[in-house]
C-alpha cells in the first residue's frame, strides 16, 4: 500500500513539468525604445553623447533638477557614458513614460573636495516626454504576455539651460515599438 501511496504522489511530479513550460532567452519580451544619436547637421552621420546621464522619473514636475548634490543623492553614483545609442525602458502600467536626459554631466566639489555639502552637477537637462498606447501580446504559455507600445511619441522640453537635443526623428510612421533589434527614435544634437 505505501509503494502505491507514493506512486500516486510522486507521479504527477513528473508529469507536470513539460519542456514548453520553460520560456527560452530567446523568447520576445516587452521591448525598450532604442533611441540612436546623431549629428544634427549631418542627420546621417551617428554622433556621441558625451557623459550621458539617463534618469527615468515618475513626476516631469520635478524638471529640471535642482544641481546640488547631497551627500546621499544618487547622483553621486551616476557617472556619465559616452555612448551614441539608449535603450530606455517604458512604463507597463501607464501610457507616459518621461526621462532627463543630461548631457555633460559632471560633478564639481565647489574647489572643497572634503566638503560635500557644497557639491553641485553640471551639464545641460532635456526632458523626454514619450506618450504611447499599449497592447499586450501572447508569447505563449510559459512566457505568458508581453507589452508592446502603439502609436509612440517623444517631445523633448528643454527647460532653463538651453537645448541639446534638436530634433527626435521617428524611424516609421505610427511608430509601434515591438522589436528590440531595431532603432526606434533618432534624436539629434
Amino acid at each position: 500500500m505505501k509503494k502505491l501511496l507514493t506512486l500516486f504522489l510522486v507521479l504527477p511530479l513528473l508529469t507536470t513539468c513539460e519542456r514548453d513550460d520553460l520560456c527560452p532567452e530567446s523568447s520576445p519580451t516587452t521591448p525598450n525604445m532604442i533611441v540612436d544619436f546623431v549629428d544634427n547637421s549631418i542627420l546621417e552621420n551617428s554622433k556621441n553623447v558625451f557623459n550621458l546621464v539617463v534618469l527615468g522619473i515618475e513626476d516631469p514636475s520635478v524638471f529640471p533638477l535642482d544641481t546640488s548634490v547631497p551627500e546621499g543623492s544618487n547622483l553621486r553614483s551616476a557617472t556619465g557614458e559616452d555612448t551614441n545609442q539608449v535603450f530606455l525602458p517604458l512604463r507597463t502600467t501607464n501610457d507616459q513614460t518621461y526621462f532627463i536626459l543630461i548631457s555633460d554631466f559632471e560633478i564639481d566639489n565647489n574647489g572643497t573636495p572634503d566638503d560635500l555639502s557644497d557639491d553641485f552637477f553640471t551639464g545641460n537637462q532635456d526632458l523626454v516626454t514619450i506618450d504611447y498606447s499599449r497592447s499586450d501580446v501572447y508569447v505563449s504559455r510559459a512566457c505568458g504576455y508581453k507589452t508592446i507600445f502603439v502609436n509612440t511619441n517623444v517631445t523633448i522640453d528643454q527647460g532653463t539651460d538651453g537645448q541639446w537635443i534638436f530634433q527626435t526623428i521617428p524611424q516609421n510612421d505610427n511608430l509601434t515599438i515591438e522589436d528590440e533589434t531595431i532603432t526606434h527614435y533618432t534624436f539629434s544634437h
